[in-house]
């Protein structure tokens, strides 16, 4: 443990990048808790928070200093999403730090990365207390792991070895009669027979029948055996107090409580693996990005003739538009595309409050209407034509966090991005396992799959636009909000309808 107070002159980042390079792997802690203030170098906490997990260690930390006071006017979907407490989730997830919100919580999950790793989901609960197994049950299950049913036959051989009245379904509750003998057998089968159990979570307190000492001792070899993590949970610890202390003396860790437990798992589970650093798209195309960006002259949100350009070089699908504030103009553009067509105010940050969208437009005197009303609208300085499509409606922003870089988002998309807030954050530029996890981790990942009958949407291409956008992104760090809002998918496509993008030179 390094305590470096304030950090005014050595910060976290020092004291990972010491620890990074005098790294030694037999004597040194593998689990590193951290407690954090103040990030000033985002990219050197990342590089060395990688290195050392490549090195074999696990990092948990606290950052504290995550409210912000008061509320902040933002002029986009993006701005009332995103905060500097989301850069650092992203953060912390690039570089595969487990993230706590308490000393408990860190300290606890700080004992659970002590033990071998887990290689899935899967949970077998070992008790002979009934009630705290169906807690722990609730409390993994409420968080996205398994308490799988176990294999019914391989069940009875495990019932036949127990007293009468065990259960062997998960959890196993071998009762409050069970002995140390009987715990040792369910631990076995949980361990050689049960191929679907990634782990094992041992309640085991003191029933007042038999003493706990042989129990904790057989719980104790197992431990040191078992390939599968094995978690114990005591939670006797003013009866039991002097055997749980002896059972920590060799070397172990205690859980005494076992819902605290569930939710450092899904924690620690939750967390990936540290990002891949090289995670640039070769078809964004950097000159043109970086052209246009040096042609603006101006901050504040820019032209939809420069917006456009912009996701092209990104390499990213754009519908058909035309932008003009003449009405013949716009009516000869509309003839070649075809109808129908979408009519869209320019000028006015968030169209639909003003009444500047107007959809499924048939002819030209429709679009002639609609052109002189929405000219008539406040601080309106042309109009947008653009091809109608269906599909879906998705979201990606991105907004720029001082010294983190530029934070990504995704979600579904239209009215309901502010409304649901169903989004998922990372951090600029990101790879293509990144953007597949953000988008496979929202709530309604299942509309993107496909579901009540209904085809599922082209995922591969919005991952690829997500990497693509967070390419252009990292070359670009001019722009400070963005948003593409809707794009449109289908099973086939994903297409940009609307963006929108601020800069500040």
């Amino acid at each position: 443990m390094w305590s470096i107070g304030n950090g005014k002159q050595i910060g976290i980042e020092d004291v990972l990048e010491y620890m990074d390079e005098h790294f030694d792997p037999e004597h040194d802690s593998k689990v590193k808790l951290l407690y954090i203030e103040n990030i000033s170098h985002p990219e050197r906490l990342l590089k060395h928070a990688r290195s050392l997990i490549s090195k074999g260690c696990r990092i948990a930390a606290v950052k504290s200093g995550s409210s912000e006071s008061g509320s902040r006017a933002a002029s986009s979907h993006t701005g009332a999403i995103a905060s500097s407490d989301t850069a650092v989730d992203a953060l912390f997830r690039k570089a595969g730090i487990v993230r706590c919100y308490s000393r408990d919580q860190l300290t606890t999950i700080g004992c659970v990365l002590t033990l071998p790793e887990m290689t899935g989901k899967n949970v077998a609960i070992v008790t002979h207390a009934g009630g705290p197994g169906v807690m722990l049950t609730d409390a993994l299950s409420k968080g996205g792991m398994n308490v799988p049913l176990l294999d019914p036959k391989i069940g009875e051989e495990l019932k036949a070895q127990l007293y009468p009245g065990s259960s062997v379904a998960n959890p196993i509750d071998f009762l409050a009669t069970g002995t140390p003998e009987h715990l040792g057998i369910c631990i076995d089968f949980c361990e050689k027979r049960y191929d679907n159990v990634d782990a094992i979570v041992v309640i085991f307190g003191t029933p007042g029948l038999v003493p706990c000492d042989d129990a904790y001792n057989v719980l104790h070899e197992k431990m040191l055996t078992c390939k599968k993590p094995i978690f114990p949970v005591l939670p006797c610890l003013n009866i039991a107090g002097r055997e749980v202390k002896e059972f920590i003396d060799k070397g172990h860790v205690n859980f005494a409580d076992e819902v605290a437990l569930a939710e450092a798992l899904i924690r620690v589970s939750d967390t990936p693996k540290p990002a891949t650093a090289d995670n640039l798209c070769p078809e964004v195309d950097v000159k043109a990005v970086r052209a246009i960006i040096d042609g603006i002259k101006e901050d504040g949100y820019i032209s939809p003739d420069n917006v456009r350009a912009l996701l092209q070089a990104a390499a990213i699908p754009v519908v058909p538009e035309k932008v003009s504030a003449n009405r013949d103009e716009l009516v000869a553009a509309a003839r070649e595309m075809g109808y129908p067509i979408v009519v869209k105010v320019v000028g006015p940050v968030h169209k639909s409050d003003v009444g500047g969208v107007t959809l499924n437009v048939k002819d030209d005197a429709q679009l002639e209407a609609e052109f002189d009303r929405m000219m008539q609208i406040p601080d309106a300085t042309a109009v947008m034509i653009q091809k109608m499509i269906s599909g879906t409606e998705l979201f990606i922003g991105a907004k720029y966090e001082p010294t983190f870089g530029h934070n990504v988002l995704c979600g579904l998309g239209g009215i309901f991005v502010e409304v649901l807030k169903d989004v998922q954050f990372g951090l600029a530029p990101l790879s293509q396992p990144e953007a597949e996890r953000m988008v496979r981790s929202l709530k309604g990942y299942k509309i993107i799959q496909g579901t009540r009958g209904k085809q599922g949407l082209d995922e591969a291409t919005y991952v690829k636009i997500i990497c693509r956008l967070s390419t252009m992104l990292h070359y670009a760090p001019e722009i400070k909000e963005m948003d593409i809002n809707p794009l449109l998918a289908g099973p086939d496509h994903v297409t940009a309808v609307d963006a929108r993008i601020r800069v500040e030179k």
